[in-house]
């Protein structure tokens, strides 16, 4: 799909067309109000940090902001889960080129505080960095710090050592509600010098909570403690909670707001299933309605994704590749189009870049990856499914009719497999038509009951955005077939762009009470002007991006009106300039855009050689892009047209992974290991988050007395899904017990229990003493959905039983050592490889076993594998590189993986499905030597180590933006 030479070669006949910017910052009442009407107007400018005061109210249609409507389209990642600060601009970024106007974060207590009053934002933690970075990209923040956030994160986002505390979490009990107010101390004092309505930052929205069910007198208390303790920290933006679905809990004046009102959002979430028929979630639902007619509809969470637990259960096992492809564009279009039908306003797509949940940070029920399935997948390449977010998102920006609407006069399709959504603007008379098709096939139909009386398409499963009587600048659309995806205006000039699937004809009809001058400028669109109509007929995406302008007619504004398929559309790139709107068209990603003088400049990705296309102001003749000058003409409309191409990505080679050294550990086992200075624990008291130990593997040791012809032993433990547990007794190994593997019933099922019994060997029996050892992989804390404290569900031995004997005993226990530093608290687990260090790059492994590969016979216990490789990519290259593991699956053993120290995620090679882990630029020196370590836990039942490691190149693109390294560089 990219654009040839001659493409653009053919275009010399283009008008240029230059775009206006409308509106200006107001300098306003810092306090949230909701004024009694605002009329249909342009929307507020772009967000900035912009030393102005905002106001920040709503009504019951959208948000107010400065007294514009704003809708709010967001689009959901975490900083935690991309551990390369300079990576977030990248993402930031590219949500904002594809039409998002907002981000939503959650701030992920555990990332934070690794013990009781110990705060870190710093480094891959700094959340003042993040949300600079967001304002100078130009996007509108909602914040959601908790303190409990869920996220598919260790304990829901609550700190390991809040496990072994007292009192109730989320609840107003005292003791927690210490905890709670020291966190969010930290994080206000950081979010309060980012609020827009002081003109510091681009907070737009406050989230308090998350899911909370808890509705009685006790959790209206920690509700109304949450919302007094942010406003005393001086947090004065609009505040909301997220409803885990649509039951009406927290709507206003549910609870005690300390006599404050107009400040505070109801919102729900939806996760819907690609199979099943969009719901009438928002105002036009009965249920909605009830809970809360007048504040906007509000979706702080809607499903962009769905997440994957071990085994694939949600994806057959087929991993986020199948979640993207049964939530794809079409899906996200339905379900999005049918929430603004129903008076959605403000929605967030819930994941529009997931990440990595990388070291010990994902809950039980999900493995490493959080691709999610999302817009932007986890190498944070772009997708397909950004089609329906870029034309959206682009479309309420542009077109202000779309912030007000009111349901209208039904329609019925005369195919009843259509079903029509009818709204009209009060103010401005524009008819807006969502079209949704639930069924298996293509429906082809016009639509009389709503003026159109030529046959609109919807394909399978998907849904159209109509609008009729809408104002185009000087110009009046009567109707069309195609979705309009953007309008934007510059100079004299207007430009309207039609989007649908490809080889779909698309019919465009504007009011002309005169007959216009139309001027065919590509082969494809045809043209009839008959009683005051002139109709455009196209082919959308045959010939990639048609045009025909429109002059006079009864206008002094000449109209463009250009015809693109999804694919061509995602090539389209509108941004606002203090000097006017620039349309770009040609790149895989515009980044910015700026003019001074007459020179227009661009940063931007290539991921092939490529044309390019440039409208904007008046008066522009020259256009850089990435800082260089590109050879341009002046088509005959105007339009910039390069007369080369711009350079795709150079090739990229990644080295072969060789030159293995190999050390086996778990000194533990031996009885004869010096375990003096391990925690000691009561046989009543063994679970590992008593004794400070929360993340990864732990090791117990007890020393057994009196044991004589003690025939079995069981321990019972408790663990995370996919935990398992190793046992040893003199140094022999008893065996392996392990959870089983989730299916669709228990996939969310976050604590497993069971009891491994082993036999004692009969040589060893007569002994009086032992020495039993137990390496505990505990996997993570459960989440605490319920509000019950099922994130303190025990982690590791709970108890131990002997048959044939009643030995006396006394144990000790291992856990991770002190946080890393750099890498924060769930980075390391207590395996003694991790203790000593063997994971990081400085480490010199000289003295280790050279072999080929990191495979060996079989072993009970662990074994590390290290070799270290060089990249060079080029400065002005963007490789997304992941590790591929792949082996039998038959084979029983699991792979911890790191990258220059970073715990980069779990591979489990008999559960799956994860076989790609991406390593972020930034931790990855793409321009230098990195270290590799692999960790190898074997149960001893099959060979162990991975058959195949190898570099994996998911993608490149020619720009990208400057990374920075994170930590020391290997030696």
């Amino acid at each position: 799909m990219d654009l040839s030479r001659r493409t653009f070669s053919a275009l010399a006949g283009t008008t240029a067309l230059g775009l206006a910017l409308t509106g200006s910052a107001g300098v306003l009442s810092a306090t949230p109000r909701r004024p009694r009407y605002a009329p249909t107007g342009p929307p507020p400018p772009t967000p900035a940090a912009d030393g102005y005061a905002h106001s920040i109210g709503y009504d019951r249609y959208s948000l107010l902001v400065d007294n514009r409507r704003l809708v709010v389209w967001s689009g959901e990642m975490h900083p935690f889960r991309l551990p390369s600060p300079s990576l977030w601009r990248d993402v930031l970024q590219k949500m904002r080129a594809h039409g998002y106007n907002t981000v939503s974060a959650h701030v992920a207590w555990n990332f934070h505080s690794p013990a009781p009053g110990t705060y870190d934002f710093t480094g891959v933690r700094d959340l003042d960095l993040f949300l600079t970075m967001a304002a100078e990209t130009g996007l509108y923040v909602v914040l959601r710090p908790g303190p409990y956030i869920g996220a598919d994160v260790d304990a829901g986002g609550f700190p390991g050592w809040l496990t072994a505390t007292e009192g109730r979490a989320r609840t107003d009990d005292p003791v927690y509600l210490g905890h709670v107010d020291q966190w969010l101390t930290e994080v206000d004092a950081i979010v309060v010098g980012h609020q827009y309505t002081q003109g510091t930052g681009t907070v737009l929205l406050y989230q308090i909570e998350n899911e909370y069910d808890v509705t009685d007198a006790t959790g209206r208390a920690y509700m109304s403690h949450l919302y007094e303790k942010v406003r005393a920290d001086g947090i004065d933006v609009p505040l909301f909670h997220n409803d885990r679905g649509r039951n009406g809990h927290w709507a206003p004046g549910s609870f005690d707001t300390g006599g404050e009102k107009g400040s505070w959002l109801y919102g729900f979430d939806a996760f819907p299933e690609p199979d099943t028929t969009p719901p009438d979630w928002g105002a036009f639902g009965a249920t909605r309605a009830a809970a809360s007619p007048k504040t906007p509809g509000f979706l702080p969470e809607f499903g962009g994704g769905r997440s994957d637990g071990w085994g694939g259960a949600a994806s057959g096992g087929k991993g986020y590749a199948e979640s993207r492809r049964t939530r794809d564009a079409a899906y996200e279009r339905r379900f999005h189009l049918t929430s603004l039908a129903n008076g959605i306003t403000l929605h967030n797509v819930y994941m529009t870049f997931g990440g990595t949940s990388w070291g010990w940070l994902p809950a039980p029920q999900v493995y490493t990856s959080y691709d999610h399935g999302a817009a932007i997948d986890e190498g944070r390449r772009q997708t397909g499914k950004l089609a329906p977010m870029h034309q959206t998102g682009h479309l309420l920006r542009q077109v202000p009719d779309l912030a007000k609407l009111d349901r209208a006069k039904d329609i019925t399709s005369p195919d009843p497999r259509l079903t029509v959504y009818h709204l009209a603007n009060p103010d401005t008379d524009a008819q807006v038509y969502v079209v949704r098709n639930d069924s298996a096939e293509d429906v082809s139909t016009p639509i009389p009951d709503a003026g159109i009386e030529v046959p609109v398409t919807v394909p399978a499963r998907d849904a159209r955005l109509l609008t009729a009587n809408l104002r185009l600048g000087g110009r009046t659309l009567r109707y069309a077939t195609a979705q309009l995806a953007m309008f934007v205006s510059a100079g004299r000039q207007d430009i309207a762009v039609f989007t649908g699937r490809y080889g779909d004809m698309a019919q465009v009809v504007l009011e002309c009470p005169e007959e216009p001058e139309a001027t065919r400028l590509d082969a494809e669109p045809a043209w009839i002007f008959d009683r005051g109509l002139l109709r455009i007929n196209a082919p959308l995406g045959v010939g990639l991006l048609s045009r025909v302008m429109v002059e006079n007619g009864g206008s002094d504004r000449p109209l463009l009106v250009l015809f693109a398929d999804d694919a061509t559309a995602l090539r389209l790139w509108p941004y606002e300039t203090p000097s006017g709107t620039a349309l770009v068209y040609g790149p895989s990603l515009v980044r910015s855009v700026s003019v001074q003088d007459s020179i227009v400049q661009l940063t931007g990705d290539t991921a092939a050689a490529t044309g390019m296309e440039v409208w904007g102001p008046r008066g522009i003749g020259h256009v850089t892009w990435n800082g260089q000058p590109v050879a341009t003409r002046t088509s005959a409309t105007g339009s910039l047209l390069s007369l080369g191409q711009l350079p795709g990505p150079a090739p990229v080679t990644l080295p072969v992974l060789d030159g293995w050294r190999r050390r086996a550990e778990n000194p533990e086992s031996a009885p004869d290991f010096d375990d003096s200075a391990w925690a000691e624990a009561e046989p009543d008291a063994l679970p590992a988050d008593g004794h400070g130990f929360h993340y990864g593997d732990v090791w117990y040791r007890g020393r057994l007395t009196d044991a004589a012809d003690v025939e079995s032993l069981s321990l019972a433990y408790s663990t995370g899904t996919q935990g398992l547990l190793m046992a040893w007794l003199d140094g022999k190994p008893l065996g392996t017990h392990r959870m089983p593997v989730p299916d669709e019933r228990t996939a969310r099922q976050g604590t497993w229990t069971a009891t491994a019994s082993f036999k004692v060997p009969k040589k060893l029996r007569e002994r009086d003493t032992h020495v039993l050892s137990a390496l505990v992989r505990r996997m993570q804390h459960d989440l605490d959905d319920t509000s019950q404290d099922t994130h303190k569900a025990a982690r590791g031995l709970t108890s131990v039983t002997f048959k044939g004997g009643s030995p006396r005993t006394s144990w000790r226990l291992q856990g991770e050592g002190p946080a890393d530093a750099l890498r924060g608290p769930l980075n390391n687990g207590g395996l003694f490889g991790e203790r000593e260090g063997w994971h990081l790059p400085e480490l010199d492994d000289s003295g280790w076993e050279a072999v080929k590969s990191p495979r060996e016979d079989r072993r009970q216990g662990v074994t590390w594998y290290r070799t270290s490789f060089r990249l060079s990519v080029g400065t002005d290259v963007d490789a997304s590189v992941a590790l591929t593991l792949d082996d039998d699956p038959e084979r029983a053993y699991r792979v911890q993986i790191f990258l220059n120290g970073w715990n980069m995620g779990q591979y489990v090679n008999d559960v799956g499905p994860q076989h790609d882990f991406v390593l972020p630029n930034g931790i990855l020196r793409t321009r230098g030597v990195n270290s590799l370590a692999l960790a190898v836990l074997s149960d001893g039942t099959t060979d162990s180590g991975p058959r195949d490691v190898r570099l994996k190149l998911l993608g490149t693109t020619a720009g990208g933006v400057g990374v920075q390294l994170v930590g020391p560089t290997p030696p």
